[in-house]
């Protein structure tokens, strides 16, 4: 077995040389120039994909090695590297897809040559004849029937049982109610919510001083992808609680630390994130909600801010606002913490100075999207984050690498759940007196739908390591999230195709997971978004 993972390794050194190739031909057609980054979007979006598609192949190889490494490499990892790569090379050579109808085209971007080269490699051509085949596909979904299914091992005692505990409580818990929740537009019960603050979600990454796991970033992917398997919202839930834990924990004077952390980590305070405006979008740049000192010292609050998730069932809110005017752009930027009362449904805002209007949504529903007004809204005089005033940009923009890498956690999670209901529903199903499993075409959708969620598996898992060792990670977070939200919607997309009819009737789960899948690819930075992040990052000097 050990043949194909230096086959793989040959083969993604090749695959590493054609997107070093294209990285130059882009830098070329840009040369720095920010309008032609631009107008050059197709060039730069499409590196950013070829890119991210090399990391997933190197990440997978390196979890083949771990697991050769401690004796667990078997038939089924062995067909996941063999099929993962056959596919991935094919799309290098050929056309990586950036959505369902755009393909960045090594032509398009005049590497026709350097495409031609990497499809001559010797390594690459085995990967073309021998990995994804019918023959191998076939194979590996006779496996994933049997019941086998690609180690998913962390090598680490503890964070192996963090799997276990969270794969159970998910599966008790969640999974059994997720559906009837969605159906009914339904709140995540609070029950629940103590049941999940009881394990210790809302503070895997918080300093164990102040009432945390301390875990890091690889635990609290486990956590969201876990959750997140058995419903995306279960899964989010802890999103707020993370953001909220890294600026405090990041920015926050002593003072805020001792005041939130500890509520944060055992859950008595739910915050939420209140960043974006109408019509600003990912354009942090042109936030408009103001802030105002009075002369008390307290700040006031006026503007408006929409898509704000579980804003009415919180406590705190991290809330980003523009504190000088004078200042354009980022600069006069600023972040508070500003205290609120946890509404009911009978009066979702109780405060004074704010209102909120529900925005109903295909799904990601357990938490409920809001539109808020502030007018007036009073913020205490020490809620400035690290009384610090014009910081609040550069304060979130560190976050961003953490919350990045839990969506892709999440999407992970999400696509697991597809497959899931896809596997069994047509394990059980018969068409001509065949299991839809005997059929080809179906048999392949499960085959790759693994296959791809083990890669974006890795990558995430990836970047979460960087994290954790203080690197810089901000390439390899959005790669993560922008894989593993496509694999995501590619899953749940064909586990609706594999029920047929019945997947787009509301009674089946698989209807949920579609709509939940569809978010992934907007928020936290939707793929558009990450991919000029990765293009424009990767291009520069500082990250050649």
């Amino acid at each position: 077995m050990s043949e194909w993972i230096d086959l793989a390794r040959d083969a993604a050194r090749a695959a590493q040389a054609y997107s070093n190739a294209v990285r130059e031909a882009v830098r070329a057609r840009v040369a720095s120039d920010p309008a032609l980054m631009s107008a050059e979007q197709h060039a730069v979006h499409g590196f950013a994909w070829i890119a991210a598609t090399v990391a997933a192949m190197e990440a997978t190889v390196d979890w083949c090695a771990r697991v050769e490494a401690v004796g667990q490499m078997g038939p089924i990892e062995e067909l996941t590297l063999r099929i993962g790569f056959g596919e991935y090379c094919a799309q290098l050579a050929n056309g990586v897809p950036m959505s369902a109808s755009e393909v960045v085209r090594p032509y398009a971007l005049g590497m026709g040559d350097a495409a031609h080269t990497l499809g001559s490699d010797p390594a690459v051509g085995r990967f073309f004849a021998e990995g994804s085949t019918p023959e191998t596909r076939a194979d590996f979904t006779h496996l994933l029937v049997s019941g086998a299914r690609p180690n998913d091992s962390l090598g680490d005692e503890t964070l192996d049982l963090v799997r276990e505990q969270f794969r159970a409580f998910t599966a008790d818990r969640i999974t059994p109610r997720a559906h009837q929740w969605h159906l009914a537009d339904a709140l995540i019960p609070e029950s629940i919510i103590a049941e999940m603050a009881e394990l210790g979600v809302f503070g895997v990454c918080i300093d164990e001083s102040y009432g945390g796991l301390g875990l890091g970033k690889l635990a609290m992917s486990i956590v969201s992808e876990e959750l997140s398997r058995g419903w995306i919202c279960a899964g989010s839930l802890g999103t707020r609680s993370e953001i909220a834990g890294e600026l405090i924990g990041e920015n926050g004077t002593d003072a805020q630390k001792q005041k939130f952390l500890p509520g944060i980590a055992n859950g008595s305070i739910l915050p939420t994130a209140v960043f974006t405006e109408p019509d600003t979008g990912s354009d942090l740049a042109s936030v408009r909600t103001r802030g105002r000192k009075t002369e008390s010292g307290q700040w006031q609050i006026d503007g408006a801010k929409t898509w704000i998730t579980h804003a009415a069932r919180t406590d705190l809110m991290t809330l980003l606002v523009r504190t000088d005017p004078d200042q354009p752009g980022y600069r006069g930027l600023s972040m508070f913490l500003a205290e609120k009362a946890r509404g009911t449904d009978e009066e979702p805002f109780p405060d004074k100075g704010i209102d909120g209007s529900e925005i109903e949504v295909l799904g990601y529903r357990g938490m409920k999207e809001y539109a808020l007004g502030f007018d007036g809204f009073a913020v205490a005089s020490g809620a400035l984050l690290g009384d610090a005033e014009g910081q609040g940009f550069k304060q979130l923009m560190r976050t961003f690498e953490g919350a990045r890498i839990q969506t892709a956690a999440r999407a992970i999670g999400v696509a697991w759940n597809a497959f899931d209901l896809a596997l069994d529903y047509a394990e059980g199903r018969k068409q001509f007196g065949e299991p839809l499993t005997r059929f080809p075409r179906v048999s392949d959708k499960l085959a790759l739908m693994a296959v791809e969620i083990v890669m974006s598996r890795e990558l995430t898992y990836f970047a979460a390591r960087q994290k954790d060792r203080g690197n810089r990670c901000d390439i390899e977070a959005g790669m993560a999230k922008l894989l593993a939200a496509r694999t995501a919607w590619s899953a749940a997309d064909n586990a609706v195709q594999i029920h047929g009819g019945n997947g787009y009737a509301l009674e089946y789960p698989i209807s949920r997971v579609l709509c939940d899948a569809r978010i992934l690819n907007i928020f936290e930075g939707a793929a558009e978004i990450q991919a000029q992040v990765i293009g424009k990052g990767l291009l520069s000097a500082q990250r050649s």
